[in-house]
């Protein structure tokens, strides 16, 4: 990454190293995102023969699910939140949660007891990444912006790869789930504990009339030097007396309509194509081609952090439109390969290659894109006044599906047959590649307030 080259070129940019610090902090709300997600996937079965619920599927997918449909909730008020108390004091209110859930299910004897600590948790899960990309989105300079903003994604990532390694020893160590619950309240505590010394957001400030605090916060963030073109920059947009809050229905058909329906869309589509499915039964499609599922979770996590990796780098290179188009096909190829694996036109090893390489090409195509693309744009292209609300409909959208996919998806497997249901993801696919083409504007290296001006122009 030679963002430091650019710095060196005295092209005007502010010090990256600056916010840096800044942001590594918020995305450990994301490591506590992957984390939970992926949790459960190795200590299922020990919890559910511990807490009396084995064989019951019912109960082993509400394990699963109650989460999301917390993250559902948490997420319809995470604008309000973040609007109302600011970014910073948003990430310290969920860390409550995520240390009082993960504390419940780590000490409970009966599925009650896990399952409300399961929906406590996912509160704070749907609360965190809008929060996230929002805080992020506002504190980085505007020339690393999309390498700060896939931070999220690859934090996601470490996080179900370190859920994966930490829960190996479940299936031989009695209990041991227990102890995958509470490893998960450290980062919750440190994600507290360190945002006392972070900024806060000076877009949330001087939205709030206080725009002393918003030069001392820029100054943090992007040295004295700068603060001046920024508070500058920002008054072009963002006026105190906008305080007056965001109605619900400007979003849902007023004049911001346009820009809500294509961030709930990008991140509809993003669900759509079968991202969650993939991951959640990806060890199923492993175990068939004779893949022992540690391997099989392990594999898929590197490819998704390597992935999210070279996005990292190429997010301020290529543009965000153009990893979302080669990512959305990307994925329609893999999906074609592993409805292909499920015909009888394939038969031998082919099949378990086929089937195999769909998944791990799957995985790598949206890591590359339709991961960590979405949050970041939709941060972007939202105007600063209605930015948290937007982003919280948006989010809640996402949620929604996510929680149908998770629930559907063996089902229709099981009544339609990978030959029906994965053309069916690969179709989706497609119609995510054309929506971005036409609707989705290009972010890169442009500032909040330049892209702001031209959405409205358009």
């Amino acid at each position: 990454m030679d963002v430091g080259n650019d710095i060196g070129k005295g092209s005007g940019n502010p010090p990256w190293i600056r916010s840096l610090p800044h942001v590594i902090v918020a995305a450990l709300s994301s490591f506590l995102l992957g984390y939970h997600l992926g949790v459960v996937n190795d200590t299922l079965e020990s919890i559910s023969l511990d807490l009396g619920f084995h064989g019951n599927t019912m109960a082993e997918g509400l394990v699963v699910s109650t989460c999301l449909g917390g993250a559902f909730l948490g997420s319809t008020v995470s604008g309000w939140v973040a609007d109302g108390v600011g970014r910073r004091r948003s990430f310290q209110l969920c860390s409550i949660p995520f240390i009082v859930g993960a504390s419940m299910s780590a000490t409970s004897d009966d599925l009650g007891g896990m399952l409300l600590g399961r929906f406590l948790v996912g509160t704070a899960m749907g609360v965190c990444p809008p929060v996230a990309a929002l805080y992020i989105t506002e504190v980085s300079p505007a020339f690393v912006r999309g390498t700060y903003g896939s931070f999220t994604q690859i934090a996601t990532c470490l996080g179900l790869i370190s859920s994966f390694f930490i829960g190996i020893p479940a299936k031989d160590v009695t209990r041991w789930w227990r102890v995958c619950f509470w490893v998960s309240t450290v980062p919750a505590a440190l994600l507290a504990l360190l945002m006392e010394f972070c900024a806060e957001s000076p877009h949330w400030l001087m939205k709030r009339g206080r725009s002393a605090e918003a030069e001392a916060e820029f100054a943090k963030l992007l040295g004295s030097l700068h603060v001046k073109s920024s508070m500058a920059e920002l008054s072009k947009s963002d006026r105190g007396d906008e305080v007056d809050g965001v109605k619900l229905s400007e979003l849902l058909y007023g004049r911001h309509f346009k820009v809500v329906f294509i961030g709930s869309a990008l991140l509809a589509l993003q669900q759509l194509s079968g991202i969650n499915a993939v991951f959640y039964f990806s060890s199923t499609v492993f175990k068939s081609a004779g893949v022992p599922s540690d391997i099989a979770n392990m594999s898929v996590g590197v490819v998704n952090l390597s992935g999210s990796v070279v996005a990292m780098v190429l997010m301020d290179k290529l543009g965000r439109k153009g990893l979302l188009l080669g990512s959305f096909l990307g994925m329609a190829m893999s999906m074609a390969m592993q409805a292909l694996a499920g015909s009888a036109l394939i038969s031998g090893s082919s099949v378990v290659y086929l089937s195999v390489g769909g998944v791990l090409l799957f995985v790598l195509s949206f890591a590359m894109g339709v991961g960590p693309v979405p949050g970041l744009l939709l941060s972007e292209i939202f105007p600063s006044r209605i930015r948290a609300k937007a982003m919280a409909i948006c989010m809640a959208v996402h949620w929604v599906i996510n929680f149908f996919v998770g629930l559907l998806f063996l089902r229709m497997l099981e009544q339609l047959g990978p030959l029906i249901l994965y053309p069916i993801f690969a179709s989706f696919c497609l119609v995510g590649f054309l929506f971005v083409r036409n609707n989705v504007v290009e972010t890169k290296g442009k500032t909040l307030q330049e892209i702001e001006l031209a959405l409205l122009a358009a």
